[in-house]
């Protein structure tokens, strides 16, 4: 084929490609997609708490069914971690809201708890405006305001009030050998010696969480200082290396011979089923046991004041506030005016075995321990507790519970004074 004759077929087909691109359908084009409005943002509400268990679960659900009922549009988000008085609940708590992200309402203690760890520092919102229109400041007793208060506003509601100092019995047993609750340190340790010579552990203890070891020590503290230099220790004014902390440590240890070997391994629940069992004779927890023992159905609890603190009342409470940029605002508010008001406290107190924060609540409505609570929060010299954050920052607590952690263990009496005097420098509060 001659170069020309090349050329000429070449072309053709070039002129016949264009020809047929010319001839076919144009290519269809993309269509811009309907808009539609955005969703209209949901209606949540999520509780962070450590109520995971027996009456305090219980007692949550019974506030939640109640917010149901008013607010029926609104789904509830029950984020519970487990874990006794908050030991694992408050690290997971802390991650989130300095990673800014705040649940829109979570328990925490009233006092040292949660002035020093969150107003102070900035990550809650003041509730005065809903005190202003529930009328709270009427109704919540002078101390309790003066604790949720910081720099002249109010930080949380409180929803009940727990006692830390009580010992737990099982009165069959005690019954039926005669025994009585010991008001003395003294008498406990006799009825110990009973105890285990009949084959009964006299203690029963579940510090897999350490607080519960903690929570111990403070009662054994109130007992052994009473409440004028308890109330000393957290103010600097009695000596963290003073003879009645010393003999406070010498009775722990001793107590602890008297503990069941496995406590290191048992929750404080799991405690209280040994005495519910009869395979050990008492517990010192706080009146929660009243509600776990419901929960379980167990109707032979008895109690009494530990040893060395009659006429004083351990307290702390359970409280709720409205972090900043919480996610639900609206949401929040309401469930902070149910926790609140007297219908909540009085449907939720006697299932969580606490009694309410208000004065107005009907006594009636309340079992026989919680009555007696109420007789003697009225009548008690209050004092604050330790391992429940209303005594110490939460700081503060941490050391003493890294403190009793070595102390439960090798039961150095010497060592253990040291280390709490050294918190109470580390905290700021001693010199």
């Amino acid at each position: 084929m001659s170069r020309n004759t090349f050329r000429f077929l070449l072309s053709l087909l070039l002129i016949g490609a264009l020809f047929l691109s010319a001839c076919a359908p144009p290519a269809p084009q993309p269509v811009a997609a309907p808009t539609t409005p955005p969703p209209a943002a949901a209606k949540k509400l999520e509780i962070f708490s450590w109520w995971t268990t027996g009456g305090e679960a219980a007692g949550l659900l019974k506030l939640f069914d109640m917010y149901k009922q008013k607010f029926p549009d609104v789904e509830i988000i029950n984020a519970t971690v487990a874990g006794g008085a908050g030991f694992e609940a408050k690290p997971a708590l802390k991650a989130r809201m300095l990673g800014g992200d705040p649940p829109d309402s979570f328990q925490v203690h009233m006092g040292r708890e949660l002035i020093d760890t969150w107003v102070v520092t900035g990550y809650m919102e003041p509730l005065d405006d809903l005190f202003k229109e529930e009328g709270w400041e009427k109704v919540f007793p002078p101390g309790v305001l003066e604790i949720i208060s910081y720099n002249g506003s109010y930080w949380s509601v409180p929803v009940n009030i727990h006692r830390a100092n009580v010992l737990w019995y099982n009165k069959k047993v005690f019954e039926a050998n005669g025994w009585k609750p010991p008001a003395t340190f003294d008498e406990f340790f006799t009825l110990a010696e009973d105890m285990k010579a009949k084959g009964i552990t006299p203690l029963a203890l579940g510090d897999v969480g350490i607080w519960a070891s903690t929570h111990l020590f403070e009662v054994i503290l109130a007992g052994t200082l009473g409440a004028e230099k308890y109330n000393g220790l957290w103010t600097g004014q009695t000596d963290w290396n003073g003879p009645e902390v010393k003999q406070a440590l010498e009775t722990m240890a001793k107590m602890l011979e008297y503990a069941n070997p496995d406590h290191s391994a048992l929750s404080w629940d799991q405690a209280n089923d040994l005495v519910i069992q009869g395979k050990a004779g008492m517990t010192i927890m706080g009146d929660w046991v009243d509600a776990d023992n419901l929960a379980k159905k167990f109707a032979d609890s008895g109690w009494a004041a530990p040893p060395g603190t009659q006429g004083i009342f351990v307290a702390l409470s359970d409280t709720f506030g409205l972090p900043k940029n919480a996610p639900h605002p609206e949401q929040v508010r309401e469930w902070l005016r149910l926790v609140g008001s007297k219908a909540g406290q009085e449907a939720f107190n006697p299932v969580k075995g606490s009694i309410c924060a208000r004065n107005d609540c009907d006594p009636k409505l309340f079992g026989p321990y919680l009555q007696s609570a109420m007789q003697d929060w009225a009548k008690d010299a209050i004092v604050p507790s330790l391992a429940h954050g209303a005594a110490a920052s939460e700081s503060w607590v941490t050391l003493i519970n890294d403190v009793m952690t070595v102390f439960v263990t090798d039961r150095d009496v010497a060592k253990a004074q040291a280390g709490l005097a050294q918190a109470c420098k580390d905290a700021g509060v001693c010199k």
